[in-house]
């Protein structure tokens, strides 16, 4: 009965937003975030609990946190095990909500930036590499269970999920958050973690930062104009890391904010809520 009561719990708030913090506890474990594609869900128990997510283990952290996560078009559900150090077992079906994605069409790419040449795809090679070694699978710390902040604040330009096509041409989706700024605008970690790449040129992505919170979440920042911090670096949550730029393939200045989970793409604004209004200007006070 316990078992059932918790899992209708889930259920019922898969719609609300992590960054309203809603929260669903029964028993032992407590589950935080939102149950759809592209969705992050953190989990609080008993350190020395044992965590199985469709048969893979989880990491579960010294203050009992652990974290997964949904890709871009994950369908169906997803089975946890808990064992905890007293040998009590539970065990929770989490159905995972569809998504609707949108249709993005940008115009004025840079033809290399759409049909590479065969030079173009070596480096293209050698980049992808250079990522893949950046992505370890899990790291102890677990920063990812503090709140996170904007990295940088200004107009959404576009968002995770969206089907994009690049002069008339259909590529792969976009895994991030776009969000305009002019170039040089400061770019703040959302969230203390690791630097695990800090490049000024990546064909794509430009000036790229590679941001490990702790149990294979990965945070990116992509099209910096200036990288500020080294591979191996520890950042707290605020510390300015780079600066929005116009790097890559891109038509303007901006930031593109993503986020990974193993190998899931996931939607970093579920972590963070809605932008926040710039504040008025202050109207200057008149001289006596």
């Amino acid at each position: 009965m316990k078992l059932k009561f918790l899992r209708n719990l889930l259920l019922l708030a898969v719609a609300s937003l992590f960054a309203g913090h809603a929260a669903w506890a029964e028993g032992r474990v407590a589950l935080t975030g939102e149950a759809i594609q592209g969705g992050i869900i953190i989990g609080t128990t008993e350190p020395g609990t044992k965590v199985i997510l469709d048969g893979e283990p989880l990491m579960v952290s010294e203050r009992g946190h652990f974290l997964f996560a949904f890709d871009r078009d994950h369908e169906g559900t997803v089975h946890l095990d808990l064992e905890y150090p007293d040998e009590e077992r539970e065990s929770l079906s989490i159905d995972v909500a569809t998504r609707e994605y949108d249709v993005q069409r940008i115009e004025g790419v840079a033809s290399k930036y759409v049909s590479p040449s065969a030079e173009q795809m070596e480096r293209i090679a050698r980049d992808r590499n250079l990522k893949r070694v950046a992505r370890p699978v899990d790291t102890a710390q677990d920063w990812f269970a503090d709140d996170f902040i904007w990295p940088v604040k200004g107009v959404i330009t576009g968002t995770f999920g969206l089907q994009r096509f690049f002069n008339g041409q259909p590529r792969r989706p976009h895994y991030g958050v776009d969000v305009a700024a002019t170039t040089g605008t400061p770019v703040a970690a959302p969230a203390a973690g690791i630097v695990r790449l800090a490049h000024p040129d990546l064909y794509f992505e430009g000036g790229a930062i590679f941001l490990d919170h702790g149990h294979g979440m990965i945070g990116v920042m992509m099209h910096l104009s200036r990288v500020d911090v080294e591979v191996g670096q520890q950042v707290e949550q605020g510390e300015i890391i780079g600066a929005v730029g116009a790097t890559g393939r891109v038509t303007g200045p901006h930031l593109d904010w993503r986020m990974y989970w193993r190998t899931a793409h996931v939607d970093p604004a579920l972590l963070v809520g809605d932008m926040p209004a710039p504040k008025p200007l202050e109207r200057p006070t008149e001289a006596p």
